[in-house]
């Protein structure tokens, strides 16, 4: 009962101190700078970034479509935009940038597609196993980066040629990590569950607990988890051996979708006057994915903080930070709003009564566990056997 109110206790404090830190923030610089520097933009720059978000919303579906597609099932493209949209709206309102918004993702390929749940958990848990390999390697390989870039403008002196081939080698290295972690799933190997299982194993020897049976639900969800992500390295390590071409284009898409956020970064930049470098834009664009890893709702009070500092660093006013993170804030909240107005649209349908439909089908990966077959994990099937009516 006492974690249980401390549970609560924090869930209530996070959004005070989310309010808390905006307010620091904003204190610290004058309103009327800052909606000078927004002023800077015009109808068409507004079109321009606008178009620059739907091709990067575009990018984003890609790799859910061809996950979904290699398990034999290719759904209109356009619906995938408007559940990856939806499920962003949950995911951003929600304390922490990268979970919330899944089981609706999950529910809604299922229930208004006909997709198979263990199918379509497989393709949602991989994509986002996918998406958060790349942001963690972003933001550890882009920090050293980051790091030595400066260290380059430090030195300078004879250091430019130095300077630019280590620019290039810390962008080769900033997709290593997802490199080395599809290598062992081509190698038939189970790199993530694997690890995770064993420090399960390891904290259980440590801190030995009552029996399997009497299981707190944290450890019994752990277990859950590892067996659903057991699931979906099963579904990357056939892609691998059975369709390199296709788990190819899934990396490409991935990469694509980060060329084409770290375009529309740059793009906000340039048209709001800054006139910044593309190691420099990397600077501010860090900040901005660090202050979204934070558990704080839609990253309230860290984005803009976070902007304001990068900006101040790179020899910018404080104003310039917080103008570029209330047009970001401006985006997010606007694609957020649509997202949560799709929502209800879905939910308010019957199933079966939302126009979608399955256009066609792909070849199924062979295999006895693929997923949806008889021999799907138990635990992926106790994750969504029966699937939840609602899974808000």
């Amino acid at each position: 009962m006492r974690a249980l109110r401390h549970k609560y206790l924090r869930q209530a404090l996070l959004p005070l101190l989310a309010l808390a830190l905006l307010w620091l923030t904003l204190r610290t610089v004058p309103l009327g700078d800052v909606w000078a520097v927004l002023r800077r933009l015009q109808p068409a720059d507004i079109a321009l970034l606008l178009a620059a978000n739907a091709v990067v919303l575009a990018f984003f579906s890609a790799r859910w479509w061809l996950l979904l597609y290699a398990q034999g099932y290719a759904l209109p493209y356009h619906k995938l935009m408007g559940y990856r949209l939806a499920t962003f709206a949950v995911s951003y309102f929600t304390p922490g940038p990268h979970f919330g918004g899944e089981p609706l993702q999950v529910y809604l390929v299922s229930r208004r597609d006909g997709v198979p749940a263990p199918v379509s958990l497989a393709a949602v848990v991989l994509d986002k196993l996918l998406d958060m390999l790349f942001n963690f390697t972003f933001v550890v390989v882009g920090a050293l980066f980051v790091l030595q870039w400066q260290a380059g403008k430090v030195e300078q002196g004879g250091q430019t040629g130095q300077m630019q081939m280590g620019a290039a080698l810390g962008f080769g290295l900033l997709f290593l990590l997802p490199a080395l972690i599809l290598l062992a799933l081509a190698a038939g190997r189970r790199p993530l569950s694997g690890a995770l299982a064993a420090f399960l194993r390891l904290r259980r020897r440590l801190f030995p607990g009552p029996a399997a049976a009497e299981r707190s639900e944290p450890e019994s969800a752990a277990a859950r988890f590892v067996a659903t992500l057991q699931e979906s390295e099963r579904l990357g390590s056939r892609l691998l051996r059975q369709r390199p071409w296709l788990m190819a284009t899934v990396v490409l898409a991935s990469l694509l979708s980060w060329a084409a956020m770290i375009g529309e970064f740059w793009l906000m930049t340039y048209l709001l006057g800054f006139e910044l470098s593309l190691p420099a834009a990397m600077v501010a664009m860090l900040a901005a994915r660090a202050a979204f890893l934070l558990p704080l709702p839609a990253a309230v009070g860290a984005l803009e903080a976070g902007m304001a500092l990068a900006l101040v660093s790179l020899g910018l006013p404080a104003t310039y930070g917080i103008g570029l993170s209330l047009l970001i804030r401006a985006r997010d909240v606007g694609l957020g709003l649509a997202g949560l107005a799709l929502t209800g649209w879905y939910l308010g349908r019957p199933a079966g009564q939302g126009g979608s439909e399955l256009v066609s089908h792909g070849q199924p990966l062979a295999g006895e566990d693929a997923p949806g077959a008889e021999g799907s994990a138990p635990g992926v099937q106790a994750a969504v056997t029966p699937a939840p009516q609602n899974p808000l």
